[in-house]
C-alpha cells in the first residue's frame, strides 16, 4: 500500500468517526504530515484524490476559502464516478436502462406517498412537491418541435422526480447516468421518422406520471413510470422484455 493510500484511509476513518463534518475544512497540510507522520507530498497526493472523487474542494491563498473542505453535496462526486465508467463503454444500453427501472419506479412510489402525505396536510396545495417537475412538462410542451432541447428537459424531467424521492444514493447514480440516458433517447429518437408524434407520445406519458404522483397513486405512478421506458426502448431502440 502506498502512503498516500495510507492517508485515505485515515481521513476515512476520521470521518467515520465524526471528527469532520461535511462543510468543515481539514486540517492544513502541514498539520495532517505531522499527524499522520507522512510528507507533505503524501498529503497532497491524497488530497488531489480526494479532490478528483469529489469530496473535497480545495482553494488557494489565506482567506476562509483556502485549504481543503468537505463538500456538502458528496453524492455529485459519486455521481462524476459513475459518469465516468458509463462514459469508457463498460456500461450497455441496456444495463442503464434496467437501472433506471429500478431506480425511477421506486421513486414514483416513494413521491406518490409523499405527494399523499402532503395533500392530507394541506388539501389545497396537493402538488407543492411536484412544482419543478410539472413546469418542466410544460417547458416540454413549449418546446415540443425542438427535439434537441425536449430530450434536454425529459432528462431534467426524470432526474427532478428520483430527486424528490430524497434518497442521496439514487439520486448519485441517476445524475452518473444522466449523459448516458441522454446519449440512448437522442440515438432513439433519430431512428424515428415522426418526431413530432413521438413527443406528443412521449407527453402523454410525462402527464400520466404527473397525474398518478398528483393523486397518490404509488402503483399507478410505478406502472406509468416502468411503461414509459420500456416502451421508449421498445420503439426506438426495437428491445423488448429484459
Amino acid at each position: 500500500m502506498q502512503t498516500y493510500e495510507t492517508v485515505l484511509m485515515r481521513i476515512e476513518s476520521g470521518l467515520a468517526q465524526g471528527r469532520w463534518e461535511l462543510g468543515d475544512h481539514l486540517p492544513s497540510e502541514r498539520s495532517l504530515a505531522e499527524e499522520f507522520a507522512v510528507s507533505r507530498a503524501s498529503i497532497r497526493e491524497a488530497l488531489r484524490v480526494l479532490e478528483a472523487m469529489g469530496i473535497i474542494t480545495r482553494g488557494t491563498g489565506s482567506g476562509p476559502e483556502a485549504g481543503a473542505v468537505l463538500v456538502d453535496r458528496p453524492a455529485a462526486g459519486l455521481g462524476a464516478a459513475i459518469k465516468l465508467h458509463v462514459a469508457s463503454g463498460a456500461m450497455p444500453v441496456h444495463d442503464v436502462v434496467q437501472m433506471r427501472l429500478l431506480i425511477e419506479t421506486w421513486a414514483a412510489q416513494t413521491v406518490a406517498m409523499r405527494c399523499a402525505a402532503e395533500h392530507l396536510h394541506s388539501p389545497a396545495d396537493e402538488d407543492s412537491c411536484l412544482n419543478r417537475a410539472v413546469a418542466l412538462l410544460h417547458d416540454m410542451e413549449d418546446s415540443a418541435l425542438n427535439h434537441v432541447e425536449f430530450q434536454r428537459l425529459d432528462t431534467e424531467f426524470h432526474v427532478e422526480l428520483v430527486a424528490l424521492a430524497g434518497n442521496t444514493l439514487c439520486e448519485a447514480t441517476m445524475l452518473g447516468l444522466r449523459q448516458a440516458i441522454a446519449d440512448y433517447v437522442a440515438v432513439g429518437s433519430a431512428r424515428i421518422d415522426d418526431w413530432s408524434a413521438l413527443a406528443h407520445l412521449l407527453m402523454d406519458e410525462h402527464r400520466q406520471i404527473i397525474t398518478a404522483l398528483q393523486t397518490g397513486d404509488a402503483s399507478g405512478a410505478a406502472s406509468a413510470v416502468e411503461q414509459h421506458i420500456e416502451g421508449f426502448y421498445r420503439r426506438a431502440l426495437g428491445h423488448g422484455n429484459y
